[in-house]
């Protein structure tokens, strides 16, 4: 078991931590439960849907990296496959505020770069921000979003997003979680072409400047992340955020980052290569490589 989940572990009810005891083993637990692994904790644990993504909350919880607030938010986010996918808040020393991930970002992220098709529901330990509901309405379901929080009756993002302005208000029709393909021609080595595959996958409606990133750790495990804009902006996530969640939520340290190929037009609009470098060297690593997609 990763060490940073043995306290939230210690904790959970005896036969909810018989369930997941051997899922956790690995150390490189990849922070999701697929439908049938659930089906399997519900039974042993006699919990449902709602109960079980609060009980697993303190886990989801763990995998944060707080070095600046210390204050650690956990999200589990399910899938419409019934895939439950942890998340946590991510903050990155050295580097823009800005480039902090959000708990709620992390959790739909994980599952959007996972290859899920739409989320039934949300669960958080804490209200989630403006900017969290902001993102969250750029999801394929929109204001129907279902979001649980503790001691209180499951509401809808409409709920807490009233007179929203979003994606749909600028006639945005493919939202994130829909199929996009930017039709790049993919080339060079592996880590080069699912960069490219990263950034075919992105949303960017509004700047038109798809980008996508893959990173190598030094044991060869391959995570990539795609660029997910937003119609208020500020809330986009880059392609090099939802990576590092990838990494960080499968157990990896920023250390163990080997390799990082970056993937947008040379034209761009926006452009991720300066704020993408400037994060990794907060981190430690000065050896990104940007290719052009064509």
């Amino acid at each position: 078991m990763h060490p940073r989940f043995e306290t939230a572990f210690a904790q959970l009810p005896a036969a909810l931590q018989a369930a997941l005891a051997p899922l956790l083993a690995n150390p490189h637990f990849p922070a999701m439960l697929n439908n049938e692994q659930v089906a399997n904790i519900r039974r042993q644990s006699g919990l449902d849907d709602d109960a079980l993504a609060f009980a697993l909350l303190p886990l989801a919880a763990a995998c944060a990296q707080t070095d600046i607030s210390h204050f650690n938010v956990g999200a589990v986010a399910r899938g419409l496959s019934g895939t439950l996918y942890f998340g946590a808040n991510m903050e990155f020393r050295g580097a823009a505020m800005q480039q902090t991930i959000h708990a709620e970002q992390s959790a739909i992220t994980h599952a959007w770069m996972r290859g899920e098709t739409g989320l039934a529901a949300i669960t958080v330990n804490y209200t989630p921000c403006g900017h969290c509901r902001q993102f969250m309405n750029e999801l394929n379901s929109g204001l129907t979003l279902r979001i649980n929080l503790p001691g209180r009756a499951p509401s809808k993002l409409g709920d807490y997003l009233p007179d929203a302005f979003g994606p749909r208000d600028l006639d945005i029709r493919t939202l994130i979680f829909d199929t996009e393909n930017h039709g790049y021609a993919l080339h060079g080595d592996a880590l080069t072409q699912a960069a490219i595959a990263a950034a075919n996958r992105s949303h960017a409606p509004y700047s038109q400047s798809p980008s996508g990133l893959a990173i190598e750790t030094r044991d060869g495990a391959v995570f990539t992340g795609s660029y997910a804009e937003n119609a208020a902006f500020n809330p986009s996530l880059p392609p090099l955020q939802a990576a590092l969640n990838l990494l960080c939520l499968n157990g990896y340290a920023w250390g163990d980052i080997q390799r990082v190929v970056l993937a947008e037009r040379s034209d761009a609009a926006i452009v991720q290569r300066d704020a993408t470098a400037a994060t990794l060297n907060a981190l430690g690593f000065a050896a990104l490589e940007r290719i052009a997609l064509a």
